[in-house]
């Protein structure tokens, strides 16, 4: 199956190893990535305000972009498919959005919402499988304990992203399972890690941090693993000493394509 990929700005730069891993993990399992020409930042953050037409618009180029290839849409980042799945619906849904956006733009063809915003969590349980990515595994994680960290993009709103209930989450425990490895779960996986305070107020941020750590290994996680960047970045400064990885590393290990 081909995608039309958004990788986003962190992947080219602090997160590549999200971006390599998830090419070579796709590669083994027959999946496509075209990367979309000539993309630009989303923002990283989804505009709340009604009258915010200007931010929307690198987004809906992106989209746009997969609608004329008449693909669905990938994304690895946390940040980048919270802002491109929330500002899909805003152009399925919010006529004033929709009909502004488009007047900006001016596409050859105008966007209404429609094409799928799907993130490679979603791929993997939905279109491969995790009974058949388990069956491709060939240095199963066995005896791991590992912490899936949702942090607060990748599942919320929950009515707009649909990936999973955002309170009760199980898709990257499942692809733990996938792995052979054994998921940890505890309280704080799905709970803020105080990344986007991180420049701002550094005490914050490294007081969440350390709860949503100290949480993992309170539970006897070894690791921890997420999709966001930005928790990468936070996270992996906790006082517990607990190892924080890209999901897409692990999968790349298990299916022996880690380089």
């Amino acid at each position: 199956m081909v995608y039309s990929y958004y990788p986003g700005c962190t992947l080219k730069n602090k997160a590549q190893d999200l971006d390599r891993y998830a090419r070579l993990s796709a590669q083994a399992l027959g999946i496509t990535l075209e990367e979309i020409e000539n993309w630009q930042c989303c923002g990283g953050v989804y505009p709340m305000a009604k009258d915010e037409i200007a931010t929307k618009l690198s987004s809906v180029r992106a989209l746009a972009d997969a609608k004329a290839h008449g693909r669905d849409l990938i994304t690895l980042c946390s940040a980048c498919h919270n802002v491109l799945k929330q500002v899909n619906n805003d152009m399925l849904t919010d006529e004033d959005i929709c009909t502004r956006a488009n007047n900006y733009l001016k596409l050859d063809e105008e966007y209404h919402g429609e094409t799928k915003v799907v993130h490679y969590l979603e791929m993997l349980r939905d279109v491969v499988g995790f009974d058949t990515l388990k069956s491709k595994v060939v240095n199963p994680l066995t005896g791991k304990k590992i912490g899936a960290y949702y942090g607060c993009l990748l599942l919320r709103p929950g009515k707009v992203l649909q990936m999973d209930d955002p309170e009760n989450p199980k898709i990257m425990e499942d692809f733990i399972r996938a792995l052979g490895a054994e998921p940890v779960i505890y309280p704080m996986r799905n709970e803020c890690c105080g990344g986007y305070v991180s420049i701002e107020d550094k005490a914050a941020a490294e007081s969440r941090r350390n709860i949503v750590a100290a949480s993992a290994a309170g539970f006897e996680a070894e690791m921890m693993i997420t999709a966001c960047p930005l928790c990468m970045y936070n996270l992996k400064k906790n006082d517990s000493n607990v190892p924080v990885y890209y999901f897409t590393e692990l999968l790349a290990e298990a299916l022996g394509v880690k380089d």
